[in-house]
């Protein structure tokens, strides 16, 4: 997907999604502004970055922070001279039983997949208005926020909740001229999967892997997913040739659900 001379920020790049994303986005042509919370992941994707040829900067930052995240904006448009696309790619599992879930449990993880996204489309459409042109904001949802999963209830309706807000923002920007979608991963092999299969042994007495090969098995398409599949989805939704979609969430999962 062409997105050249485009600049795209992506949260939660210093691994697993969000690094695939960006380095895809390098590849299609746009600079890339990195947020994350540990500097050195950052500066090592930004490094791959640059070796494709894209500018690239960095910006420590935490989601749940609204002014961290406007902060992160305007050092984008800054550094690389423009502002045109906004991945919402940042976000945390949680696995508990819903009877064993407490407030503070609640409290963070809604702050980091719902306040965290919803800062960041504050934040991207405000930029995108006061340029003058059209943009684009990709959230990231999840298989989880299409079907509800046993042991990640409260994950679920985080991911549920960035569906609400997708089509709430792709109604009241579409007269800007910018779309909102989202993308639904399903069992990517990252490091948050790691810790969600040892959540999993904690809570069942299944072997560690055990889990995590039981999702896997499920996928219609043999395989787990992999950080560049989601990244080539997300390739689509930054690109022209998306431009008549907005509102929508597609899952993307190798085949678990069905819609």
């Amino acid at each position: 997907m062409n997105t050249k001379a485009k600049v795209a920020l992506i949260t939660g790049a210093g691994q697993g999604i969000g690094r695939a994303i960006a380095l895809r986005l390098a590849k299609d042509g746009a600079d890339i502004a990195i947020v994350d919370l540990k500097k050195d992941k950052m500066d090592a994707v930004a490094q791959e970055v640059q070796a494709l040829g894209r500018k690239a900067t960095v910006f420590v930052a935490n989601v749940t922070s609204r002014d961290q995240v406007y902060a992160a904006v305007d050092h984008a448009e800054k550094e690389l001279g423009g502002f045109d696309i906004m991945v919402n790619n940042a976000g945390i599992a949680q696995v508990q039983p819903l009877a064993e879930v407490t407030p503070q449990e609640v409290e963070t993880i809604f702050k980091v997949n719902i306040e965290g996204v919803l800062w960041g489309i504050q934040a991207a459409a405000r930029k995108f208005k006061a340029r003058g042109h059209k943009g684009k904001i990709i959230n990231a949802s999840s298989v989880a926020g299409h079907n509800g999963f046993a042991m990640l209830g409260v994950y679920s309706a985080t991911k549920f909740a960035i569906r609400g807000l997708t089509q709430a923002a792709a109604l009241e920007y579409a007269s800007d001229g910018i779309t909102v979608n989202a993308y639904c991963p399903g069992i990517v092999g990252t490091d948050m999967w790691v810790e969600i299969d040892e959540r999993f042994a904690k809570l069942t007495g299944a072997p560690k892997g055990a889990t995590y090969q039981k999702y896997v098995e499920g996928i219609a398409l043999g395989r787990a997913e992999t950080p560049d599949d989601v990244a080539a989805f997300v390739s689509y939704l930054a690109g022209p040739d998306s431009d008549y979609m907005t509102g929508q969430a597609p899952i993307i999962d190798g085949g678990i659900v069905y819609r």
